[in-house]
């Protein structure tokens, strides 16, 4: 263990880093709660999308990281704030004329859209433990409704009653004129109509505890913030949650990033210490724009699931938190056979560089091996070409290019070849388009059809490549040129694998039999 501390404490993989930066927190004294706190929020407005996971999946990377470099105890907690107000009807949603009557309520109080649980935030609340469990991860779940009403956050409201003008100064330097004229720290539930109300304060009384105000219809109401009556404003719930909880740490997206003082200073209002933050770029769908879950726009988790293995999503988080990334189907294949790359590499790996490899922080140390013995984008070109519905389809090659493999010895490849299946057929043959070979490309392609009928000795990837590469060295430059027109000639598609290898997956046979298609413009058809 001494080994493995030393090791972490000088890596430069970035989980180390932010633990070790926490890690100093405790210097003086240990967390007054007893355990060091980590905490990831989630808003139901609608359902999980894949930063919901990249969020819990990267903290929990980080306090993976933390309990290797300290004994202290750790947690985590999941807070959802289904306590919000729904401000518009998702457009992701079955049946949305059953939530249009409810706008404003509470997301606990809406109806579910789907029916299958009391409210529309129980069911996003239920998505959300349902994917944090598939995943494996550790947490506690809270609820803000819950919370709330219980009276676990009372203590910390009556203190926002005490300090409100100290808070309010804080939220009033950063709102617009306009605004500061109606803006209260506290949205009072409506006795009557259960609706979160954006109405200004006409009393806070420190004494009772209790708030004033008028409704929009102008009727006035007194009502005790404890028990659940109010909620707080979210950029103060932000402070108030860390002040209630005691929470050490919490990462969110670059949007909350410019906030992030004004979060601080309520909670250190409210007499805790502000916690430590790491703030990650958002993710982008295919037009450049931020994901959301009321849009539902990007690549949701179930999606991801459907196509490409769970370590796969952990490995896309990893990779540069900083950086803002696109998030769209085409990720997925380079995801995999970079995830297992780094799995081959980690088995020759020293015991620092261990700790640098991704997948190290996805599988908490605790990393297999990988027997991917087909690179995935190779598979996808294998269901092009054969035309597979089924994986089984595909085994008959994969036996022929490993005869070790089976569905039983190698779990990953068997899994990869039913993605890859599925894969195909939603996304690579809808776009596939065929083109005709120029006179050049013709020219390369017979060449390399007679070495191909000349071939006598195994089916060995690198040895079909330097054929592949001859024929097309004295004819293209750039080489690229070639494999180009390779990948759109034969296969339909603009890039595509080692051709030497495919070749040696495919089969030499069947390879003569695509390359004579191709000339003679069979695969147009």
């Amino acid at each position: 263990m001494s080994e493995l501390r030393d090791a972490a404490m000088s890596s430069k993989a970035w989980p180390f880093e932010e633990a070790r930066r926490l890690l100093k927190r405790f210097e003086k004294a240990p967390p007054k709660s007893g355990a060091v706190i980590f905490e990831t929020g989630y808003g139901p407005s609608g359902l999980p999308h894949i930063g919901t996971f990249g969020e819990v999946a990267r903290t929990t990377m980080i306090r993976t990281a933390f309990e290797v470099i300290s004994d202290l105890p750790t947690r985590l907690i999941c807070f959802s704030d289904d306590l919000d107000g729904m401000r518009k009807v998702p457009s992701n949603v079955p049946n949305p004329e059953v939530m249009e009557n409810h706008m404003q309520r509470p997301l606990t109080s809406v109806p579910d859209p789907f029916g299958t649980h009391d409210s529309f935030g129980d069911h996003n609340n239920a998505m959300l433990r349902r994917f944090l469990d598939t995943f494996g991860f550790d947490y506690e779940f809270f609820s803000a409704t819950e919370f709330y009403g219980s009276g676990k956050f009372d203590e910390v409201l009556l203190r926002a009653v005490e300090k409100y003008d100290d808070i309010m100064e804080v939220m009033l330097k950063s709102l617009r004129e306009e605004r500061r004229a109606t803006y209260s720290i506290f949205l009072p539930m409506h006795p009557e109509n259960g609706r979160v109300l954006y109405v200004p304060m006409k009393s806070v009384n420190k004494e009772d505890g209790t708030i004033t105000f008028d409704d929009e219809d102008g009727k006035e109401w007194t009502i005790p913030v404890t028990g659940g009556n109010v909620k707080l404003q979210w950029k103060p719930d932000f402070g108030a949650r860390w002040a209630a909880l005691g929470v050490d740490f919490e990462m969110y997206g670059k949007d909350h990033s410019t906030n992030t003082p004004i979060y601080d200073k309520i909670c250190r209002i409210l007499g805790h210490q502000a916690p430590g933050h790491f703030s990650y770029e958002l993710f982008l769908d295919e037009n450049g724009q931020k994901i959301s879950k009321t849009s539902g726009n990007g690549v949701s988790i179930d999606q991801w699931l459907t196509y490409a293995s769970s370590e796969s999503l952990s490995y896309f988080m990893y990779q540069k938190p900083k950086t803002a990334k696109r998030m769209h189907f085409d990720v997925i294949p380079k995801a995999v056979d970079e995830y297992h790359q780094q799995l081959r590499a980690y088995a020759t790996q020293d015991f620092k560089a261990q700790l640098n490899n991704p997948v190290w922080h996805i599988h908490g140390g605790d990393v297999p091996e990988s027997n991917m013995v087909i690179p995935f984008t190779m598979m996808l070109n294998l269901a092009s070409v054969a035309g597979a519905e089924e994986k089984d389809q595909l085994w008959g090659f994969i036996k022929r290019y490993a005869p070790e493999a089976s569905a039983e010895t190698h779990p990953d490849l068997d899994a990869a070849a039913g993605f890859a299946v599925r894969y195909y057929n939603d996304f690579v043959k809808p776009a596939k388009v065929f083109r005709a070979p120029t006179e050049l490309e013709r020219e390369a392609l017979e060449d390399l059809l007679a070495r191909l009928k000349a071939w006598e000795g195994e089916a060995d990837g690198d040895a079909l490549q330097s054929e592949v590469f001859a024929c097309g060295r004295e004819r293209f430059d750039p080489m690229r040129d070639w494999f180009k027109a390779l990948y759109e000639v034969l296969l339909g598609a603009s890039q595509g694998p080692r051709f030497g290898g495919f070749i040696a997956l495919y089969g030499v046979e069947e390879s003569i039999q695509l390359i004579e298609d191709g000339l003679a413009g069979k695969l147009l058809k």
